[in-house]
């Protein structure tokens, strides 16, 4: 099993950046495919991004394409979301996720997550 702890959430402008880190537990981080969600109130948990055990592979929500950057450090355990350019609608309480999978593909569903972070950017 693996433990999730997300950080770097906070207040931004509107245009500003801010990077999520999410820190696992455990020896076998390489073994875990990797997500980013959101949800924001009143509506459905969005996947933000999503990135293979390698890191080979990435997926982006249309939403966000071209503006965050997923990514993944093994000698840290940890995986990251650089967020640019944001606007008010990235607005949302970002989670990090992990599915144990012995392939490099990316997911859109996930059996752990992190606590959340919020995100609050001002127009």
């Amino acid at each position: 099993q693996v433990q999730l702890v997300e950080s770097g959430g906070g207040l931004v402008q509107a245009g500003g950046s801010l990077t999520l880190s999410c820190a696992a537990s455990g020896r076998t981080f390489s073994s875990y495919a990797m997500g980013w969600f959101r949800q924001a109130p009143g509506q459905e948990r969005e996947r933000v991004a999503a990135i293979s055990r390698s890191g080979g592979s990435t997926y982006y929500a249309d939403s966000v394409k071209g503006r965050f950057t997923i990514s993944r450090d093994h000698a840290k355990n940890t995986v990251y979301l650089q967020m640019n350019s944001l606007k008010p609608e990235d607005t949302a309480v970002y989670y990090c996720a992990a599915r144990l999978t012995i392939t490099q593909a990316v997911y859109a569903s996930y059996d752990y997550w992190g606590q959340g972070t919020q995100v609050t950017v001002s127009s």
